[in-house]
């Protein structure tokens, strides 16, 4: 029998923490391809993008394979990504958008990966999959947004200091980009009541800030991301712990594409397969197939089939179909998790071409996602997003019926 009363610790970080820069210029290199696929009309279908960035003091390393457009050149990579650095906001000694070494290694995508994944011509055989691998979707009641309480609410922590501090509003403005955040939630009776702890700790550019000071800043970012009556007199704080943190971002640490893989999704209240997002184009189900998990299971919350639903999908390289569909409900389901397994099948075409078509995923629009989180966003005019949506719980609902 599930835990009723509990505590659950989930952190996020920063646009401006070391790994998630790199997150960010490996999913600019897909949306330039994307963008100038579309600028010289080729078939976005055709395009492939697998990008792993690197960064330390003053360099970034770029490097992965790539079909597509010719228009994206090396000079055009370093610009974007000397575009992103400046946007995060580093203009620091050890890490400045301006004056970085940023190496371009990107090279064709292997003719036997492409075999196994284009659709066949002229038989119309379906798209494989990008590689073989386990994803998993994940869904609850907590939050308006059907995310875990947690995670979501470091996120909102962190994206609301970071919208003031690039507006150099009020005293945000002496925050540096490099931040992270973590929220111990409590539960009783199986519902999300209160912050038992708060942890946030955040590079500032004024060097010579206490932790107390930075408190000051940060505090009233914090009550106002968390509910109201959330925050107590025996609610914990944690604001700059180890006291100075000046230094922040690739300088003190170096980062890498893919490491946040649990802040990206559900702060670990689900399981993960184990596969990044960023730097990955839709034909690689580790991103495509998640993000449809995720759609999947939000759906089943949304259509009161559930309070908390993880989904399991499975694939093989240069494989279309799914090897399996797995529903857990976690005892909160109205209808059998069999039932519900077999409509999802019936209700989404869960090949990769049909998930790239249903929601809408040959686009730029992945850099989007590189910071505060893959899942519990709203969906945006230019179509980011898509898998948020719960325009598919009617059909599942009368699917199980």
């Amino acid at each position: 029998m599930a835990r009723k009363s509990f505590l659950f610790t989930s952190e996020s970080v920063s646009e401006g923490h070391p790994d998630k820069i790199c997150d960010r210029i490996s999913d600019e290199v897909v949306d330039a391809f994307y963008r100038e696929g579309a600028a010289e009309g080729l078939d976005p279908w055709l395009i492939r993008a697998a990008c792993e960035t690197m960064a330390t003091t003053n360099r970034v390393i770029i490097a992965g394979e790539s079909r597509g457009p010719k228009g994206v050149t090396v000079q055009q990579i370093q610009e974007l990504t000397r575009a992103a650095i400046k946007d995060i906001g580093y203009e620091q000694e050890g890490f400045h958008w301006a004056n970085c070494n940023i190496e371009v290694l990107l090279h064709s995508q292997s003719a036997d990966i492409a075999a196994g994944v284009d659709a066949k011509q002229p038989t119309n055989q379906e798209e494989g999959a990008g590689d073989q691998g386990i994803m998993f979707g994940y869904a609850c009641s907590d939050t308006p947004e059907l995310m875990p309480a947690p995670i979501f609410y470091a996120h909102r922590i962190l994206s609301d200091l970071a919208r003031d501090r690039k507006a150099r509003k009020g005293d945000a403005a002496m925050l540096g980009p490099d931040s992270k955040s973590q929220v111990t939630v409590r539960y009783e009776n199986g519902k999300a009541v209160g912050a038992e702890q708060i942890v946030v700790s955040h590079q500032h550019i004024v060097e010579n800030l206490t932790s107390k000071q930075v408190r000051d800043i940060v505090e009233p970012y914090v009550r106002r991301a968390l509910p109201d009556g959330w925050i107590g007199k025996d609610t914990i704080w944690h604001i700059n712990p180890t006291g100075k943190f000046y230094i922040g971002g690739p300088d003190g640490d170096c980062g890498l594409t893919g490491r946040k893989i649990i802040v990206d999704t559900y702060g670990g209240a689900a399981p993960h397969g184990g596969g990044a997002f960023s730097g990955k184009d839709p034909t690689k189900v580790d991103r495509s197939a998640a993000y449809a998990a995720r759609y999947l299971a939000k759906n089943v919350v949304s259509a009161g089939l559930a309070d908390r639903c993880t989904i399991q999908l499975s694939y093989a390289i240069g494989v279309a179909r799914p090897l399996s569909i797995y529903v857990d409900t976690h005892g909160t389901g109205k209808v059998e998790e069999a039932a519900i397994e077999k409509a999802l099948g019936n209700v989404m075409d869960l090949t990769p071409r049909g998930i790239r078509s249903t929601l809408d995923l040959n686009k730029p629009i992945y850099a989007r996602t590189a910071a505060y989180g893959h899942f519990g966003r709203s969906v945006d005019n230019e179509g980011g997003f898509s898998w948020e949506k719960t325009d598919l719980a009617p059909a599942i609902a009368k699917a199980v019926a």
